[in-house]
Protein backbone atom coordinates (compact mmCIF):
# COMPACT_ATOMS: atom_id res chain seq x y z
CA UNK A 1 0.00 0.00 0.00
CA UNK A 2 1.11 3.57 -0.57
CA UNK A 3 0.29 6.57 1.13
CA UNK A 4 -1.04 9.37 -1.35
CA UNK A 5 -0.65 13.20 0.04
CA UNK A 6 -3.83 13.19 1.41
CA UNK A 7 -2.87 10.54 3.69
CA UNK A 8 -5.36 7.82 2.21
CA UNK A 9 -4.11 4.26 1.51
CA UNK A 10 -3.86 3.21 -1.52
CA UNK A 11 -2.58 -0.51 -3.35
CA UNK A 12 0.55 -0.64 -5.17
CA UNK A 13 0.07 -0.53 -9.19
CA UNK A 14 2.32 -2.96 -10.81
CA UNK A 15 4.59 -0.80 -13.04
CA UNK A 16 5.63 -2.01 -16.66
CA UNK A 17 9.27 -1.65 -18.06
CA UNK A 18 9.06 -1.56 -22.08
CA UNK A 19 11.88 -1.65 -24.43
CA UNK A 20 12.31 -0.90 -28.53
CA UNK A 21 15.87 -2.72 -29.43
CA UNK A 22 17.32 -2.77 -32.53
CA UNK A 23 19.85 -5.51 -32.03
CA UNK A 24 23.27 -4.53 -34.59
CA UNK A 25 25.29 -7.41 -33.79
CA UNK A 26 23.14 -11.00 -32.78
CA UNK A 27 25.99 -12.37 -31.73
CA UNK A 28 26.83 -10.18 -29.04
CA UNK A 29 23.72 -9.62 -28.24
CA UNK A 30 22.55 -13.32 -27.82
CA UNK A 31 25.00 -13.48 -24.38
CA UNK A 32 22.69 -10.62 -22.64
CA UNK A 33 19.20 -11.92 -23.55
CA UNK A 34 20.52 -15.35 -22.36
CA UNK A 35 21.34 -13.89 -18.90
CA UNK A 36 19.32 -10.69 -18.47
CA UNK A 37 15.97 -12.86 -17.60
CA UNK A 38 18.23 -14.34 -13.95
CA UNK A 39 18.34 -10.77 -12.83
CA UNK A 40 14.96 -9.61 -13.50
CA UNK A 41 13.40 -12.69 -11.70
CA UNK A 42 15.57 -11.54 -8.64
CA UNK A 43 13.10 -8.82 -8.53
CA UNK A 44 10.34 -10.13 -9.07
CA UNK A 45 9.59 -9.68 -12.85
CA UNK A 46 8.20 -11.74 -15.20
CA UNK A 47 8.23 -11.37 -19.05
CA UNK A 48 5.01 -10.36 -20.82
CA UNK A 49 6.49 -9.63 -24.25
CA UNK A 50 9.78 -10.89 -25.31
CA UNK A 51 9.86 -10.50 -28.85
CA UNK A 52 7.58 -11.84 -31.23
CA UNK A 53 5.84 -10.96 -34.60
CA UNK A 54 4.95 -6.84 -34.42
CA UNK A 55 2.16 -5.55 -36.80
CA UNK A 56 2.02 -1.60 -37.37
CA UNK A 57 -1.97 -1.03 -36.73
CA UNK A 58 -1.54 2.73 -36.90
CA UNK A 59 1.25 4.81 -37.44
CA UNK A 60 4.89 5.58 -38.15
CA UNK A 61 6.55 4.10 -35.42
CA UNK A 62 8.44 0.75 -36.64
CA UNK A 63 10.05 -1.27 -34.29
CA UNK A 64 12.40 -4.56 -34.45
CA UNK A 65 12.00 -5.74 -31.77
CA UNK A 66 10.05 -5.24 -28.09
CA UNK A 67 10.24 -6.50 -24.52
CA UNK A 68 7.93 -5.77 -22.00
CA UNK A 69 8.03 -6.92 -18.38
CA UNK A 70 5.74 -6.55 -15.19
CA UNK A 71 7.18 -5.73 -12.03
CA UNK A 72 4.93 -4.87 -8.99
CA UNK A 73 5.89 -1.36 -8.72
CA UNK A 74 7.89 1.29 -10.20
CA UNK A 75 10.07 1.29 -7.14
CA UNK A 76 11.23 -2.37 -7.93
CA UNK A 77 12.33 -1.24 -11.89
CA UNK A 78 14.99 1.11 -10.54
CA UNK A 79 15.74 -1.37 -7.85
CA UNK A 80 16.39 -3.48 -10.63
CA UNK A 81 17.47 -1.18 -13.06
CA UNK A 82 20.47 0.30 -10.58
CA UNK A 83 21.51 -3.12 -9.15
CA UNK A 84 24.73 -4.19 -9.44
CA UNK A 85 23.57 -7.77 -11.41
CA UNK A 86 21.58 -5.33 -14.39
CA UNK A 87 24.99 -3.31 -14.38
CA UNK A 88 27.10 -5.89 -14.85
CA UNK A 89 25.06 -7.80 -17.78
CA UNK A 90 23.87 -4.26 -19.48
CA UNK A 91 27.26 -3.82 -20.07
CA UNK A 92 26.74 -6.46 -22.43
CA UNK A 93 24.36 -4.97 -24.71
CA UNK A 94 25.82 -1.77 -25.30
CA UNK A 95 27.87 -2.46 -28.13
CA UNK A 96 25.56 -5.30 -29.67
CA UNK A 97 22.03 -3.16 -29.60
CA UNK A 98 20.22 -0.17 -29.16
CA UNK A 99 17.73 0.35 -26.53
CA UNK A 100 14.99 2.61 -25.93
CA UNK A 101 13.26 2.00 -22.88
CA UNK A 102 10.39 3.41 -20.57
CA UNK A 103 8.40 2.24 -17.45
CA UNK A 104 4.86 3.23 -16.73
CA UNK A 105 2.48 2.21 -14.33
CA UNK A 106 -0.84 0.51 -14.76
CA UNK A 107 -3.24 -2.14 -13.26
Amino acid sequence: MNITNTGKLTPKMSAYLIAEITVLDPNGYEEYRARVGTSLSIYGAKFLVRGGTIEIIEGDWSPKRLVMCEFTDMERIHQWYSSEEYQNIKKLREDTAIFNVVAVTGL
